[in-house]
């Protein structure tokens, strides 16, 4: 996805305030338009996460910057044609 741009989504204090940010992920993985992906920040690798957006086509490409900050960038696989 190269010209493709992204939504950032940061959850880290919404998890540390111990609310859940399920809902907030969804919303915004539901607002992305066309050729756009979600970079997610996360304290930890959401491999939950994971299997529910490959579910809706995205592949995951997760990387841990700190001890406690994920960033997870999701993008939707190509379809063939």
């Amino acid at each position: 996805m190269e010209k493709g741009t992204f939504v950032e989504l940061d959850v880290r204090e919404d998890i540390r305030l111990k609310k859940e940010p399920y809902d907030k992920i969804m919303g915004a993985v539901s607002g992305l338009q066309e050729g756009q992906g979600l970079i997610l920040h996360a304290p930890f690798n959401p491999e939950p996460l994971h299997n529910v957006l490959a579910r809706k086509g995205f592949e995951n490409d997760p990387v841990q910057v700190e001890k406690e900050h994920w960033k997870v960038t999701y993008t939707k696989k190509e379809a063939a044609e």
